[in-house]
């Protein structure tokens, strides 16, 4: 039998699929696991938390890695963040890496699954960044094909990660906003939105963090990146961020963080630190402020949401 996914046409959303959450998801935080964590996650976690792997490290049939996701896993939920499947690639998806994809979703059972606006590979070279696409009706197509043929494998929603960007395309016929609007509308995919993401392009771009947020389809958020990025300056002597993930989180996107929650409430809320790992007990720290921050507002959320209907039976 073959067990190869089925190949979507370029361009053709795949079956919908809705997006909702398993019991007890909405509140949670959680960090990327990295192994170097594992006997300290162990002895002291994350209470109500979950971890997030990148799905390319996972790709063997075995091995230390595999042992200490399973002991991750035994205690967690996860979440499976892929980085190498090109979604926004012009070339094909590659069937054996989907194929390796989806196994992985059926072995661990993640509560979400997601990948990135972006792509990586062309010609059979595969490069060590996520790079920008142009927002084109053809990009479009293409990207809803893909999604569509992920999610057909996998059989639940893809969330899709907005990209930092350094860079824009002048052939764009569409913002970043209407694009990712589009996609979500063809394909019902969630999104998975970074929020440093937000900050970096925003400030690299020149345009208002709140106001591309407001743009968003903030309802079909299904998890949210918070992380620490770099600044350096650019030729012209202006800000320039890099999305680093080796730092503690920013005054500012914890403060856009603030902002988003107290428009759409409590959402998974993952935070990212790839290099330069501090020990667990920094990390830690971080999943309990955004757990903070959750906590109240989705507090003033609910009293706000509440005060319009006493106002009412009063009058």
């Amino acid at each position: 039998m073959d067990d190869t996914p089925s190949k979507t046409a370029a361009g053709k959303p795949g079956r919908s699929h809705d997006l909702t959450y398993p019991s007890g998801v909405q509140g949670r935080t959680g960090t990327s696991f990295k192994h170097e964590h594992l006997a300290a996650i162990l002895a002291d976690g994350l209470k109500d938390g979950f971890f997030e792997v990148h799905a390319e490290n996972y790709m063997g049939a075995g091995g230390p890695p595999h042992r200490a996701l399973a002991a991750i896993r035994a205690e967690y939920p996860l979440s499976l963040h892929g980085v190498c499947m090109s979604i926004g690639g012009p070339a094909a998806l590659d069937l054996a890496h989907l194929a390796r994809f989806r196994d992985l979703v059926t072995r661990y059972e993640p509560m979400l699954v997601s990948e990135h606006l972006a792509w990586s590979s062309h010609g059979g070279t595969f490069f060590n960044d996520l790079l920008p696409l142009p927002y084109t009706q053809a990009t479009l197509d293409q990207v809803c094909g893909h999604i569509g043929q992920v999610q057909d494998a996998i059989g639940r929603p893809l969330l899709l990660e907005n990209p930092s960007t350094y860079v824009a395309f002048a052939s764009s016929t569409l913002s970043e906003t209407e694009f990712i609007r589009a996609v979500v509308r063809r394909t019902g995919c969630g999104l998975l939105l970074d929020v440093n993401n937000v900050f970096v392009s925003a400030t690299n771009h020149g345009f208002s963090a709140a106001a591309y947020l407001d743009e968003l389809p903030l309802e079909q958020v299904g998890e949210i990146h918070l992380a620490g990025h770099s600044e350096q300056r650019d030729d012209e002597d202006e800000p320039l961020l890099i999305d680093s993930h080796d730092c503690a989180i920013a005054d500012s996107v914890w403060r856009l963080y603030r902002h988003l929650i107290a428009r759409i409430g409590a959402r998974p809320t993952l935070i990212e630190w790839d290099s330069n790992l501090p020990a667990w007990s920094v990390l830690r720290e971080q999943a309990l402020s955004a757990k903070q921050i959750m906590t109240e507002e989705s507090v003033s959320l609910a009293q706000a949401q509440k005060q319009p209907q006493e106002l009412s039976h009063a009058a």
